[in-house]
């Protein structure tokens, strides 16, 4: 067996508007089906999906299930990214070289609105 890649994430959310929001409109991920019968959202990043499931209690503390997750920028250059979220209000963390599943690359730490932790890199 060989693990090819990645088809979804999924993310527990205190409010899946709010989400949305935040993921498409400030990260630029597309929505590709609402599911509101079960609180879910398929968003496209790529060819795989981050899917954002409300009305789950959110985890707290040291048993969170994801230390964070980690996007791809399409032409990523880290100050136009970094100047894009702080005119969106989002807290940017620290930016570095990290290595990653492409190997060496810039890359910057935030968290969406409900304190999931992201990285976004190039």
């Amino acid at each position: 067996m060989e693990i090819s890649g990645i088809d979804h994430v999924v993310v527990r959310v205190a409010d899946l508007d709010r989400s949305i929001q935040f993921y498409c409109q400030i990260l630029g991920c597309k929505l590709e089906w609402r599911r509101d019968e079960l609180s879910l959202a398929h968003l496209r990043v790529g060819s795989a999906f981050v899917d954002l499931l409300a009305g789950q209690p959110l985890p707290t503390g040291p048993g969170r299930n994801m230390d964070h997750l980690c996007l791809t920028v399409a032409g990523f250059d880290l100050e136009p990214v970094r100047e894009h979220l702080v005119r969106h209000g989002v807290d940017v963390g620290t930016a570095g070289e990290r290595f990653g599943a492409s190997g060496w690359g810039q890359s910057l730490y935030i968290t969406d609105p409900d304190g999931n932790g992201l990285e976004l890199r190039g």
